[in-house]
């Protein structure tokens, strides 16, 4: 059991209040991830900011490498938030498994993203080269693979702090990966 409680509005800072406030409009409630960061006074600040910045990754093309991380990670409640936003960017419910276990037989491009996502996770950046050289293969370029490794931080930032308090998971649970035979 988590010793973590999600922080209410009025348990915030002013500066984290009118973060939740935008939350609030933009997304029509709080992701409980998002408030814990607001325990700090600058981390969800400091968070969003990196999440939302500048990439050459479509939206689409960045969930792929949300799901992989946090498949990798084995954070429940990033799967089940990217879960439900590649929903949104239109993957189904089949395809969003295997972006988890870091393939995809639909599309060759993603498949080399999400094999990429999925080994510099594994192998804490320590990626191998023949994963790289398929990436490129591929058709993705060096400024790909920089963003791409921005978003493993990214994600794995998230996927530590769930892992680390534990809070309530707020979107619909992830269904469990079966073991995949490569």
């Amino acid at each position: 059991m988590s010793n973590f409680n999600v922080p209410k509005r009025e348990e915030v800072s002013a500066a984290n209040q009118a973060i939740f406030d935008n939350l609030e409009k933009a997304v029509g409630f709080v992701p409980n991830l998002y408030a814990t960061y607001a325990y700090s006074e600058n981390a969800l600040g400091n968070y969003l900011a990196l999440s939302n910045v500048k990439t050459s990754l479509s939206a689409k093309e960045k969930e792929v490498v949300n799901l992989a991380v946090s498949q990798v990670n084995n954070c429940a409640y990033c799967l089940a938030a990217h879960t439900a936003i590649g929903k949104m960017n239109g993957f189904n419910d089949d395809q969003i498994l295997e972006l988890r276990s870091g393939k995809s037989s639909f599309d060759t491009k993603l498949n080399a993203l999400a094999a990429l996502a999925k080994n510099i996770t594994e192998h804490r950046g320590a990626t191998d080269q023949g994963v790289i050289e398929e990436f490129f293969n591929a058709g993705w370029s060096k400024e790909n693979l920089v963003d791409t490794i921005v978003l493993v931080g990214d994600k794995t930032i998230s996927n530590y702090l769930h892992k680390t308090t534990d809070v309530p998971i707020d979107f619909p649970v992830a269904p469990v990966l079966e073991a995949v035979v490569e």
